[in-house]
C-alpha cells in the first residue's frame, strides 16, 4: 500500500479568513518567545551567582520552550501567510516526534524544578549535598530518557499505520490525533496509547507537584517572619504560574481533541493545540524574570553593558 510523499496542513478549519491575523499573532508570539528565552539562557550562562539548581533547571526549560516552538511556529506562519501547506511524511513525523518529546520533557522539568524548590525551603541546610551536579545531571538524563521511551512507541505506531485515502491533515501542525484519523486503519490503539500514557505522565507528575507544594506551604506558613513567608512564596509563584500555563492548557487540548469532538468544534480544538504550544514559550520567561529578583538582576547585569555602550555611542 502506497503512503503519501507529503501530507497538506490546512491550517485552522473554519478560520482561514483569519489567517492572516493569526500569523501576525502567532510571528510576534514567536519572537518575543525567542528573545526571552534566549536572553534567559545567555543571562544564567554567563552570571557565575546563577549557576544553581533552580537556574540550571529553568536554563533547560528555556531551550526546550525554544525548540518546541520552533518545530511548529515557522510552518503555521508559512502556511497562514503563503498558502504553503504542503509538509513531506518524513518531515510531518520528525515535527510529531519532537513536539510530543518537548512535552513529555517539560512536564519532567517542572517536577525536578517543584523537588528543587522543596529541597530548598524545606531541606536549606542540605540543600547543596542533595542537589549535586552529578544528581542534577542524573536527574535531567532520567528525565530525557523518559520522554524518548514514552514517545517513541506513539510515532512507531502512527507512523507504520496505512495511509491510502485523504492526505489533508485538519490541524496546523502534524499532530499526531488528526494524522491518525487519516489513515486506513483501525487508530484507537495509538490514540489510547497516547490518551492513557499522557494521563499517567502528567497524571504522576502533578500528584508529586502537588505534594512538594503541600510539604512547602507547611513549612513557608510554620516561619515566625512573615518577610521569610512573603519570600518563600514570591520564590515559588513564579513555578506555580509557569505550571499553571503548561498543564491546564495542555490536559484541556488532550481531552477536548479525544472526547469532544463532537461538543467542541474543530477550529476551536486546533486553535487551543496551537496555542498551548507557543503561549507558555511566550510567557515562561516574564513570569519568571519578573518574579524572581535574582533572575531580574542577572537580566539587567548583562544587558547593561550593550545598552549603555550603545547610548554612549549615539551621543
Amino acid at each position: 500500500m502506497e503512503t503519501p510523499a507529503s501530507f497538506i496542513l490546512v491550517g485552522i478549519p473554519g478560520l482561514q479568513s483569519s489567517h492572516l491575523w493569526l500569523a501576525i499573532s502567532l510571528s510576534t508570539m514567536y519572537i518575543i518567545a525567542l528573545l526571552g528565552n534566549t536572553l534567559i539562557v545567555t543571562a544564567i550562562w554567563m552570571n557565575f551567582t546563577l549557576h544553581k539548581p533552580m537556574y540550571c533547571f529553568l536554563c533547560v526549560l528555556a531551550a526546550v520552550d525554544m525548540g518546541m516552538a520552533s518545530s511548529v511556529v515557522p510552518k503555521m506562519v508559512t502556511i497562514f501567510c503563503s498558502g504553503d501547506s504542503s509538509i513531506s511524511f518524513n518531515a510531518c513525523f520528525t515535527q510529531m516526534f519532537f513536539v510530543h518529546l518537548a512535552t513529555a520533557i517539560e512536564t519532567g522539568l517542572l517536577l525536578a524544578m517543584a523537588f528543587d524548590r522543596y529541597v530548598a525551603i524545606c531541606k536549606p541546610l542540605h540543600y547543596e549535598s542533595i542537589l549535586r551536579p552529578q544528581v542534577m545531571l542524573g536527574m535531567s538524563v532520567t528525565i530525557a530518557i523518559r520522554a524518548i521511551i514514552a514517545i517513541t512507541p506513539l510515532s512507531w505506531m502512527v507512523s507504520h499505520l496505512p495511509f491510502c485515502g485523504s492526505n489533508v491533515v485538519l490541524h496546523s501542525y502534524c499532530e499526531h490525533l488528526a494524522l491518525a484519523r487519516l489513515a486506513c486503519a483501525d487508530p484507537m490503539p495509538s490514540s489510547l496509547y497516547s490518551l492513557i500514557g499522557s494521563s499517567i505522565m502528567v497524571g504522576s507528575d502533578v500528584a508529586f507537584i502537588a505534594a512538594f507544594y503541600f510539604l512547602i506551604l507547611r513549612a513557608v506558613f510554620g516561619l515566625s517572619s512573615k518577610n521569610a513567608q512573603l519570600k518563600a512564596l514570591s520564590t515559588c509563584g513564579s513555578h506555580m504560574g509557569v505550571m499553571a500555563l503548561y498543564y491546564l492548557p495542555g490536559m484541556a487540548s488532550i481531552y477536548v481533541a479525544w472526547l469532544g469532538q463532537d461538543v467542541v468544534p474543530l477550529h476551536t480544538q486546533v486553535l487551543l493545540s496551537d496555542l498551548y504550544l507557543i503561549i507558555p514559550a511566550t510567557l515562561n520567561p516574564i513570569i519568571y524574570s519578573m518574579r524572581t529578583k535574582r533572575l531580574l538582576e542577572g537580566i539587567w547585569s548583562y544587558l547593561k553593558p550593550f545598552l549603555f555602550h550603545h547610548s554612549n555611542l549615539g551621543s
